[in-house]
């Protein structure tokens, strides 16, 4: 029987123990558990561990989850490609939305958000990996993408997200990371005050928090295959 608490403390532990390694400061890497396909129970059980921000890339199965354990104080956020036909419902229910890649998705988004929510935190998400099949914006396309972004009033841009080719090996999986985090130091440079690098998933965990990640999406590790 999976226990998600174990895991949990599991994830962790390897993540406190790669911000020593790779000198960063204590707790600056933060967990977002990515419970897309699992069942409200599964959450349950995360939150219970001391878990809050959850990860979901499909609205309909979310929101299953978002009104089963409204009120136990999770933190939702979409990390899917975001539709115009969703847009209404994930400003609605959802914290922070990581795939902005669309001028118009962010101005539905920002124009929907309910004013007792505040603001929607985004990120914009960035093909790393120059695969045209991929989501996200090229890299020359994304300080146009955040300047415009960041003026919208529903919305506070935070970042940047990427999920790159997969790749085995560690310097491999460090190129396209360092790529992310080099663009968000050029538009800080600029003065975009932006603070956070959603990248890393269970397979790649250490060659994100080597490079900078700021928020690290977990779901195999923690709530077991899919």
């Amino acid at each position: 029987m999976h226990d998600v608490g174990t895991a949990l403390s599991a994830v962790r532990a390897r993540i406190r123990e790669l911000e020593r390694r790779y000198r960063r400061e204590p707790d600056s890497v933060r967990l977002l558990a990515v419970s897309k396909t699992k069942p409200p129970e599964a959450v349950r059980a995360a939150i219970a561990a001391g878990q809050s921000a959850f990860g979901e890339n499909h609205l309909q199965d979310a929101m299953i989850k978002v009104e089963a354990l409204d009120g136990h104080g999770a933190s939702w956020h979409f990390i899917g490609a975001v539709q115009s036909n969703k847009t209404r419902p994930i400003a609605a229910h959802f914290d922070w939305v990581h795939g902005i890649e669309r001028e118009k998705i962010a101005a539905r988004l920002s124009a929907q958000r309910p004013a007792e929510r505040g603001l929607l935190d985004v990120c914009i998400e960035v093909d790393v990996s120059g695969e045209e099949t991929k989501s996200g914006v090229s890299p020359a396309e994304v300080e146009p993408l955040a300047r415009v972004v960041r003026e919208l009033p529903g919305l506070r841009l935070r970042g940047l997200m990427a999920i790159p080719r997969p790749a085995t090996d560690f310097e491999s999986q460090r190129i396209p990371f360092r790529l992310l985090r080099e663009i968000l130091d050029d538009l800080n440079a600029k003065g975009l005050g932006l603070d956070t690098l959603s990248m890393g998933m269970t397979g790649d965990l250490e060659a994100a928090v080597a490079e900078g990640a700021t928020i690290v999406r977990i779901g195999t590790a923690i709530f077991g295959p899919r």
